[in-house]
C-alpha cells in the first residue's frame, strides 16, 4: 500500500469504526435502527444461544489476538506497520457489523423495571456509560487509540512516537474507564431480556479476562511506572479498595 493510499485507507476504516460505534449504542440501547439486541432475526432457542455465543466469541478472538505485541510483530511483516492499528480497528469493526447484522435476539423478559423514576435512572447510567468510553478514548489518545496518527505519521515518513503514560480524569480513579464504561451501558437498561443478559454477562466477562492480558502489556511497556499505578488505583470500580497486586 503506497502512503497516499494509506491516509485514504485510515480515513474510511475510522468512519467505518464511528458509524459502527454509533450504531452499537442503538443496538444496546433499542432504539432507532431495525436490528438490536431485542429484535432481528428468530431462531430457535437453543440454535439462538449458539450463534449468538458463535459471534461474541468471534469478537472476542479477533480483538484479543490482534492486539497482543507478539501478533503486531508478526503482522507487520505483511502489513506496513502504519496501517496495522487501522486493519485491527476495521477487523473490529467488520466483527462487530457482522455481529448486528446475524444476533439472534432471546426476547424472554429478566427484569423490566416498571418505576418511571428506576427507568429514568437505568436510561442515564446507559448514556452515561457510553460519555465514559467516548471521552476516556480522547483522555489517553483518540487519534492513535483508532489508527489515525500512525497512517499520518506513514505517510509523512516521519517516527511515530507512542503516547506517554499519563494519568487523567477518570483515569486518576479508575485503570480502565473505557471498559467500566462499557460495562455500565450494557448492564443498564430498564427491559432486561434473555438476549440482552447473554450479550451483557459474556462482554463482562471477556473485558474482566481481556484487562488481564491488557495489563501484562502495559507492564511490559510502562514498567514500574504502571505498576505503581496499579497498586494504587483501582481497576474497575472507583472507590473500591484499591489493587495492591
Amino acid at each position: 500500500m503506497t502512503k497516499s493510499l494509506s491516509v485514504l485507507y485510515g480515513a474510511i476504516a475510522y468512519v467505518i469504526f464511528f458509524l459502527t460505534f454509533l450504531y452499537a449504542i442503538a443496538f444496546v440501547g433499542n432504539f432507532l435502527v431495525p436490528r438490536t439486541v431485542d429484535a432481528g432475526l428468530s431462531s430457535p432457542t437453543a440454535t439462538a444461544i449458539i450463534i449468538d455465543v458463535i459471534l461474541l466469541g468471534l469478537f472476542a478472538v479477533q480483538h484479543s489476538i490482534m492486539a497482543r505485541p507478539w501478533f503486531k510483530r508478526w503482522w507487520t511483516r505483511i502489513v506496513a506497520w502504519g496501517v496495522e492499528r487501522t486493519t485491527y480497528v476495521l477487523l473490529a469493526s467488520l466483527c462487530l457489523i457482522l455481529l448486528f447484522w446475524q444476533w439472534r435476539p432471546l426476547p424472554q423478559v429478566v427484569w423490566d423495571v416498571q418505576s418511571p423514576a428506576g427507568r429514568g435512572v437505568l436510561t442515564a447510567l446507559f448514556w452515561i456509560g457510553w460519555i465514559i468510553v467516548l471521552v476516556s478514548t480522547f483522555l489517553i489518545d483518540h487519534m492513535e487509540l483508532f489508527g489515525l496518527r500512525q497512517v499520518m505519521a506513514y505517510a509523512k515518513g516521519t517516527e511515530f512516537v507512542p503516547p506517554t503514560f499519563k494519568e487523567r480524569l477518570f483515569y486518576k480513579v479508575c485503570r480502565h474507564p473505557i471498559m467500566l464504561g462499557f460495562i455500565v451501558a450494557f448492564w443498564a437498561t430498564p427491559t432486561m431480556t434473555v438476549g440482552h443478559m447473554l450479550f451483557t454477562v459474556a462482554t463482562t466477562v471477556y473485558i474482566v479476562l481481556a484487562i488481564q492480558f491488557e495489563e501484562h502489556d502495559l507492564i511490559s511497556a510502562h514498567g514500574d511506572t504502571y505498576r505503581s499505578y496499579r497498586r494504587r488505583t483501582s481497576m474497575l470500580v472507583p472507590l473500591m479498595k484499591r489493587s495492591r497486586s
